[in-house]
């Protein structure tokens, strides 16, 4: 039988949190798995339906948990393009035109559609783990991908999957990353770094 309530409280790092019901009584333990659709992190105060169940230890917990007004939000924001988005495809859009017309060189657009495919899954990978409790992504590692070029990738995930958008820490090093990817482009289409590009790329042929 499906109940209402609202998430009492909730700890992102550890996945779960605690159900106030609408009609009053006990708390009800809910954890992240419990939810039929995970897009979204639950929040304190969001209103949710569940059902009632048992966990192994013969506890009440909740199962078939749903964010109520979930689904009408995620086709609002499928059918709506973010400004992030728009910034990552916008560049790789200006990347790979530059290419075409060989201002830059074809590798050069090639690196960013990979490096941006392979941060993108990094980021689901580590999203799956934090859910599951399992060992996570260094976030040193997806730093080192937005600065290798694998910033669209991350701003795409950050924006679909709602990863790693509320730690300021993580978002700071994150921008960071990606003026300084970015300065390194502009620079690549000068004369002296078009120069030392060739070099560099006529050395790695080698």
């Amino acid at each position: 039988m499906s109940k209402k309530g609202k998430i009492a409280s909730w700890n992102s790092r550890k996945g779960y949190g605690f159900i106030s019901p609408t009609n009053g009584g006990e708390r009800v333990f809910v954890h992240i798995k419990a939810f039929s659709g995970r897009r979204h992190k639950p929040v304190v105060g969001q209103s949710i339906t569940y059902a009632l169940s048992t966990d192994k230890h013969g506890r009440t917990c909740a199962i078939n948990a749903m964010q109520i007004g979930a689904q009408s939000q995620q086709k609002l924001k499928k059918q709506k393009l973010t400004p992030t988005i728009i910034i990552a495809v916008v560049f790789l859009v200006i990347v790979g035109v530059a290419a075409f017309v060989s201002i830059v060189a074809s590798v050069i657009f090639l690196t960013y559609l990979v490096t941006s495919l392979v941060t993108f899954i990094l980021y689901a990978v580590d999203k799956s783990a934090a859910q599951k409790g399992k060992w996570r992504t260094p976030e040193s590692t997806l730093h080192l991908l937005s600065l290798a070029g694998g910033w669209p990738g991350a701003l795409i995930a950050q924006d679909k999957l709602r990863h790693k958008t509320q730690k300021q820490s993580f978002q700071v090093v994150f921008w960071l990353t990606v003026i300084i990817n970015f300065a390194a482009f502009i620079w690549a289409l000068t004369p002296g770094g078009e120069t030392t590009l060739e070099n560099l790329l006529s050395m790695a042929a080698l």
